[in-house]
C-alpha cells in the first residue's frame, strides 16, 4: 500500500459519504458453502416441532419464532412467523461470507438479526460493495451481498441499476479525469492508506496507471466475467486426488505444493500460502470453514458428507486470485501520487464536506415490500 504521510489526504468516509454498518446473521446456519445444506438445513428446522423447532433456531434477542418482520427486498421468503413456517426453503443466494470466501445465505430476514435491508434495496448486477477492514487489504469489494463480519459497508450506487454514485456530490467534476464511479472506485482500491484515507491527483498519467492498476484489482475482487487463469506452468492442478472428507492442510514450500491430506494440488505460490488477512492466512481460513465439525444436533452439523467437486474448482480459482494479488501489490506500493488534491483543495471547492443527505439511504422504492404476516409495508 503506499506509505502514509502527513499531507491531509480526504477520507473515504467523504467521498463515499452513505454506509451501512455490517450485517449481523445471529445465528451460523442460514449460511453454508453449498446450497444443497441450507436446504436440507431448512427442511428439518420446519419439520421440527415446538421447543426441538426453538432450540434448532437458536434464538436471540433479535429473533425468535415469534418474531414478526417483513421480506428482504428483492426475495420472496415468507413472512408469517416461524413458528408456523412450511414449504421449501427460500432459494439460497451467493454471499461473501468472509474475505475471498464466497459461500451461500439463505435470504430470509426471519433467520437474520440485522439484516441491513437497505443493503438488500440496492443489490443488483450493477452495484458493487466496498467493505472496509481493519486489516490489509483495507478495503474489499465484491458484487455479491457482503454478510461478512468487518467494518462498514459503502455501496458504489445510491440506486439500483447503477443510478445515483455514492460520491460526494461534484467530485468527478472537480478531479476531471474520468465520469465513470467505477474509475473513481478502482484508484481508490489501488491508492487507499491504512487509514482509509484516499490520496488523490491532478496528474493525469499517474490517474491513469492507477485506475488500470485498479481495474485489475477490482476484476480479482469481484471474481466475475472472464475467470483469472494464471500463465502456462504455473496454474495450480489436482496432482493427487483429494480425499472425500480431508481433515488437514499443510504446504510444501519446497515442492511449492499444498496438501489436504493425501490430496495434493501444484504449483501452489508461496504468495498465494502467505496471503493473509488479520494475521490468518486466506487459505488455511477457507479450508476451516468447511471443514471444521459443528457441534452434534444442531443445524450446523447438516453439511455434505463428502467433500464436494465444487469445492475444489473453488480452492483453484482462489489460490489464483491470491497469486494475482501478491504480484499486485509492489506497484500499490509505488502509487505515490504527486500534485496531490487535498482535503483543504475539496473544501475550497465546496465539494467537502457533503451534504448530510449523502450520508443516509436514497429512497429507491417503486414497488410494495410484502411486510409481518403478508401485510404490505407502509412507506
Amino acid at each position: 500500500m503506499p506509505s502514509v504521510t502527513h499531507d491531509d489526504a480526504p477520507p473515504l468516509a467523504d467521498l463515499m459519504p452513505w454506509s451501512v454498518a455490517p450485517p449481523r446473521l445471529g445465528r451460523a446456519w442460514p449460511a453454508a458453502p453449498d446450497p444443497a445444506s441450507l436446504k436440507a438445513r431448512w427442511d428439518a428446522l420446519t419439520k421440527a416441532e415446538g421447543p426441538d423447532r426453538e432450540a434448532l433456531f437458536e434464538p436471540t434477542r433479535a429473533r425468535t419464532l415469534l418474531t414478526a418482520v417483513g421480506q428482504l427486498p428483492g426475495h420472496p421468503a415468507g413472512t408469517v412467523r416461524l413458528c408456523h413456517a412450511s414449504g421449501p426453503c427460500p432459494e439460497p443466494v451467493r454471499v461473501l461470507a468472509a474475505p475471498f470466501d464466497e459461500q451461500w445465505l439463505i435470504p430470509d430476514h426471519r433467520l437474520i438479526d440485522a439484516a441491513r435491508p437497505e443493503l438488500w434495496r440496492v443489490a443488483d448486477e450493477r452495484q458493487v460493495f466496498v467493505v472496509e477492514t481493519p486489516y490489509s487489504p483495507f478495503l474489499l469489494a465484491t458484487s455479491l451481498f457482503p454478510s461478512l463480519r468487518a467494518g462498514r459497508v459503502r455501496p458504489l450506487y445510491r440506486r439500483p441499476g447503477g443510478e445515483e454514485p455514492n460520491l460526494a456530490p461534484g467530485l468527478l467534476a472537480h478531479l476531471g479525469h474520468s465520469a465513470d464511479p467505477l474509475d473513481f472506485l478502482a484508484w481508490t482500491l489501488a491508492a487507499v492508506r491504512p487509514d482509509l484515507t484516499v490520496p488523490l491527483t491532478r496528474d493525469p498519467g499517474l490517474w491513469a496507471r492507477g485506475v488500470e492498476l485498479g481495474r485489475r484489482l477490482l476484476w480479482l475482487l469481484r471474481r466475475d466475467g472472464a475467470r483469472p487463469k494464471l500463465p502456462g506452468g504455473r496454474r495450480p492442478y489436482v496432482r493427487a486426488p483429494l480425499p472425500a472428507v480431508p481433515l488437514a492442510v499443510r504446504y510444501d514450500r519446497d515442492e511449492e505444493a499444498l496438501h489436504l491430506d493425501e490430496g495434493r494440488i501444484a504449483p501452489v505460490p508461496p504468495e498465494a500460502w502467505d496471503f493473509e488477512t488479520g494475521g490468518v492466512r486466506v487459505l488455511e481460513q477457507w479450508f476451516t470453514a468447511r471443514t471444521t465439525e459443528p457441534a452434534p444436533g444442531t443445524l450446523g452439523s447438516i453439511r455434505p458428507t463428502a467433500w464436494p467437486q465444487a469445492w475444489t474448482s473453488e480452492l483453484l480459482e482462489l489460490i489464483t486470485v491470491l497469486a494475482l494479488l501478491a504480484e499486485l501489490r509492489p506497484q500499490q506500493d509505488e502509487l505515490e501520487p504527486t500534485d496531490r488534491i487535498t482535503t483543504a483543495d475539496l473544501r475550497e471547492a465546496g465539494v467537502l464536506p457533503p451534504p448530510g443527505w449523502t450520508r443516509g439511504p436514497a429512497s429507491v422504492l417503486d414497488h410494495q415490500e410484502e411486510g409481518p404476516e403478508g401485510q404490505f409495508t407502509l412507506l
